[in-house]
């Protein structure tokens, strides 16, 4: 079965040629950065006139190996609340196939994770990371997984088990964690709430991130990847975790009043 793009004609271009150019136009200027290993990294998803370059500037500071693990947030609420795709991916500049291999492993480690198509079918938080992936990585192969709001303790039962298979695979593995921060509050606001949230994850706290961001209502949609990104790859041995870029949407629109925020971070 081939999983059609939900977002392509709006979040990025539809046309291949149109895509290969913008995402190429965005990788360029960072083709000289010295790469480094990484264990994780977060990205936004926003169309990509908006986080585009903040994704680019990102991913291109690390090495990215042929098997990625992508942890989007399900904004649809379809499917289950912890759900893996085993369909290859039809994207508008190639076919990209799941890793079967670290997929069979990691649902044999799992009490959590199900494959559900139905949860991937309109959901563009994991989509849009793959075509700057593949830019960087030609031989990619991708495990998709759309999460649903969890409390922390089923992000540490999740965490824990795809830990485990991470580290039985014989070959690197990256997670991506797929998520915005705060929506359409004003620049001041935005930047003042993203910054705790961000605070948290430079210190490898996932908790702290759980716990602020419920507690300050910041409207970071994918707080429960980056939770459990940060609770993987503190089990993996991380020490420490990089902002790369932090923006919002007023820098291309101009409207400050009203904005959404956008932060790449590396975890190493």
């Amino acid at each position: 079965m081939t999983r059609q793009p939900a977002v392509a004609g709006r979040f990025y271009p539809g046309n291949s040629k149109a895509l290969q150019q913008e995402i190429t136009n965005f990788i360029q200027p960072y083709s000289s950065v010295q790469k480094k290993k990484g264990m994780a990294v977060v990205s936004p998803h926003a169309g990509y006139i908006y986080s585009g370059a903040v994704t680019a500037e990102t991913l291109s500071h690390i090495e990215i190996p042929e098997t990625v693990v992508i942890l989007g947030l399900n904004h649809h609420g379809r499917g289950a609340p912890v759900a893996l795709s085993r369909d290859t991916w039809h994207m508008v500049v190639a076919d990209t196939k799941v890793d079967e291999t670290f997929c069979d492993a990691l649902l044999q480690n799992s009490k959590t994770i199900v494959v559900d198509e139905a949860a991937h079918q309109y959901e563009h938080s994991v989509e849009v990371q793959i075509p700057f992936l593949l830019e960087l990585q030609p031989k990619l192969q991708i495990v998709p997984i759309v999460l649903s709001h969890l409390s922390y303790a089923d992000c540490k039962q999740f965490a824990s088990e795809l830990a485990t298979t991470i580290q039985g695979f014989p070959h690197e593995v990256l997670i991506v964690a797929s998520s915005d921060m705060s929506h359409y509050e004003s620049r001041t606001v935005a930047t003042r709430k993203d910054r705790l949230a961000l605070e948290m994850i430079e210190q490898l706290n996932p908790e702290g991130l759980y716990t602020t961001v419920h507690s300050n209502r910041i409207s970071m949609c994918g707080v429960i990847p980056v939770t459990i990104a940060l609770l993987t790859v503190s089990e993996l041995g991380a020490t420490r975790a990089e902002l790369i870029r932090y923006t919002d949407s007023g820098d291309v629109s101009g409207d400050t009043g009203q904005v959404v925020g956008y932060a790449g971070m590396v975890l190493s």
